[in-house]
Protein backbone atom coordinates (compact mmCIF):
# COMPACT_ATOMS: atom_id res chain seq x y z
CA UNK A 1 0.00 0.00 0.00
CA UNK A 2 1.66 3.31 -0.91
CA UNK A 3 1.73 6.58 0.98
CA UNK A 4 -1.32 7.89 -1.60
CA UNK A 5 -3.71 5.98 -0.70
CA UNK A 6 -3.41 5.74 2.56
CA UNK A 7 -3.77 9.29 2.38
CA UNK A 8 -7.06 9.05 0.27
CA UNK A 9 -8.82 7.54 3.20
CA UNK A 10 -10.52 8.98 5.70
CA UNK A 11 -9.82 8.82 9.77
CA UNK A 12 -12.43 6.04 10.53
CA UNK A 13 -11.37 4.02 7.18
CA UNK A 14 -7.57 4.36 8.32
CA UNK A 15 -8.71 3.14 12.02
CA UNK A 16 -10.65 0.42 10.51
CA UNK A 17 -7.69 -0.44 8.37
CA UNK A 18 -4.60 -0.21 11.09
CA UNK A 19 -7.04 -2.69 13.18
CA UNK A 20 -7.40 -5.51 10.34
CA UNK A 21 -3.61 -5.20 9.99
CA UNK A 22 -3.03 -5.42 13.70
CA UNK A 23 -5.01 -8.68 13.09
CA UNK A 24 -3.08 -9.66 10.71
CA UNK A 25 -0.13 -9.35 12.12
CA UNK A 26 -0.41 -11.31 14.87
CA UNK A 27 -0.95 -14.26 12.79
CA UNK A 28 1.97 -13.42 10.71
CA UNK A 29 3.73 -13.73 14.01
CA UNK A 30 2.28 -16.76 15.56
CA UNK A 31 2.83 -18.81 11.98
CA UNK A 32 6.87 -16.98 12.34
CA UNK A 33 6.93 -18.20 16.07
CA UNK A 34 5.53 -21.85 15.31
CA UNK A 35 8.14 -22.50 12.78
CA UNK A 36 6.66 -21.63 9.64
CA UNK A 37 9.09 -18.54 7.82
CA UNK A 38 6.89 -17.99 4.90
CA UNK A 39 5.24 -15.17 6.46
CA UNK A 40 8.59 -13.04 7.06
CA UNK A 41 8.11 -10.77 3.99
CA UNK A 42 5.01 -10.28 4.54
CA UNK A 43 5.06 -9.19 8.25
CA UNK A 44 7.70 -6.92 7.58
CA UNK A 45 5.87 -4.96 4.84
CA UNK A 46 2.83 -4.96 7.27
CA UNK A 47 4.88 -3.08 9.73
CA UNK A 48 6.09 -0.58 6.81
CA UNK A 49 2.24 -0.21 6.09
CA UNK A 50 1.00 -0.33 9.72
CA UNK A 51 3.76 2.54 9.99
CA UNK A 52 2.97 4.59 7.52
CA UNK A 53 -1.02 4.66 8.42
CA UNK A 54 0.23 5.42 11.87
CA UNK A 55 2.26 8.90 10.59
CA UNK A 56 -0.88 9.80 8.23
CA UNK A 57 -3.05 9.64 11.47
CA UNK A 58 -0.73 11.82 13.42
CA UNK A 59 0.04 14.19 10.74
CA UNK A 60 -3.76 14.43 10.18
CA UNK A 61 -4.06 15.31 14.53
CA UNK A 62 -1.64 17.89 14.52
CA UNK A 63 -2.87 19.79 11.36
CA UNK A 64 -6.48 19.68 13.40
CA UNK A 65 -4.40 20.85 16.40
CA UNK A 66 -3.57 24.20 14.23
CA UNK A 67 0.00 25.53 14.01
CA UNK A 68 0.06 27.25 17.41
CA UNK A 69 -0.70 24.41 19.46
CA UNK A 70 2.42 21.84 17.87
CA UNK A 71 5.44 21.46 19.83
Amino acid sequence: MNAQKVRDLDDNELRLQLHEMDDQLFRLQFQMNMGQMEGLKKARAMRKDRARVHTILRERQGAAAGPGEKK
